[in-house]
């Protein structure tokens, strides 16, 4: 781990770590996971203190980044939208300012991008993006661990996802241009994700043999795919527009004859929560193909390799 050399550094987007810095994290979190199973205990950061800060709420990112901080030895400290002052009473520099004297690094899960940028500007501690509007680098990494595990390789490994081109869609993008996957991102022409984040992400892929793809054919794209992926079509805080976009969304489904057009080697995934019948089917989430609570494990392992690899 010392050979990473990432200590003290923010973990924001998975553009700002070079190819070999996400494949080290990615090792570590198989090392740290396979221990875990074999029930050994490594408290790398015991007698640190880690905030974690919830403007948004969570299921998967609370539980995995507060068992993660206990695993390693540390203490997590919740603080939720009405526990803290940030952007209430008190601005980004100052809180970021006071909770570097107290804790020894700072996960956050928020709205705008530009809040977590500003926190890790104005703190002293690494800042890891829990979530944010843009991106959701924490569930890229864990979803590229998930994809290693059942593919046996990343490099080539083609990956389709099906919907919104929301934070998830960019940061698997990222992951995916990192390790040398052939992604295809799938949606209609108006819910095509950010053109800056998706060009940044096609040059990262040019160095590692990888490719970045958008289409609106859904159908074609799958055709042998490795992995079918999928989320919500209504993020937070688009719940009035539901009904539109279920509608818009509506031929983006990851259903079983989705599935059967890819053929039986498909792997499906989805970060969850899973709305059944909208972006993916009861049947298909809980059939053979389904790696999706394989995925929300490795939330933790990818997430414990990460606090490891980066806070002092």
């Amino acid at each position: 781990m010392e050979d990473l050399a990432l200590k003290g550094r923010s973990f924001l987007t998975i553009d700002d770590f070079t190819p070999d810095e996400v494949g080290a994290l990615l090792d570590l979190a198989a090392k740290l996971k396979a221990e875990q199973k074999r029930g050994q205990s490594r408290p790398l950061l015991a007698g640190r203190a880690v905030a974690m800060v919830f403007m948004k709420t969570s299921t998967r990112t609370r539980v995995s980044f507060e068992v993660g901080i206990e695993q390693l030895g540390a203490q997590a400290m919740y603080l939720g939208a009405n526990d803290i002052q940030l952007r209430v009473g008190e601005t980004i520099k100052d809180t970021a300012n006071v909770l570097s004297r107290y804790v020894d690094a700072i996960m956050i899960r928020t709205f705008a991008q530009q809040d977590v940028v500003d926190l890790a500007a104005c703190g002293q501690v690494p800042v890891i993006n829990g979530l944010t509007d843009d991106y959701h680098p924490c569930q890229a990494m864990a979803d590229a661990l998930t994809i290693l595990e059942h593919c046996g390789t990343l490099k080539g490994t083609k990956v389709v996802y099906s919907g919104d081109g929301n934070n998830v869609a960019h940061s698997l993008a990222e992951v995916g241009a990192k390790t040398g996957m052939q992604v295809v991102i799938c949606t209609p022409t108006d819910y095509r994700p950010d053109e800056q984040i998706i060009a940044r992400a096609q040059a990262a892929a040019a160095q590692t043999g990888g490719s970045i793809e958008l289409t609106s054919d859904l159908q074609t794209a799958v055709e042998g795919a490795d992995v079918i992926y999928t989320d919500t079509f209504t993020s937070m805080g688009q719940e009035a527009e539901h009904d539109v976009r279920l509608a818009a969304l509506a031929a983006y489904q990851v259903n079983m004859d989705l599935v059967r057009a890819a053929g039986e080697q498909v792997r499906v995934m989805h970060c969850l929560p899973a709305h059944w019948g909208e972006e993916i089917t009861e049947e298909v989430l809980y059939s053979s193909h389904s790696v999706v609570f394989d995925q929300a494990e490795n939330r933790l392992h990818a997430q414990k390799a990460i606090m490891a690899a980066i806070i002092p």
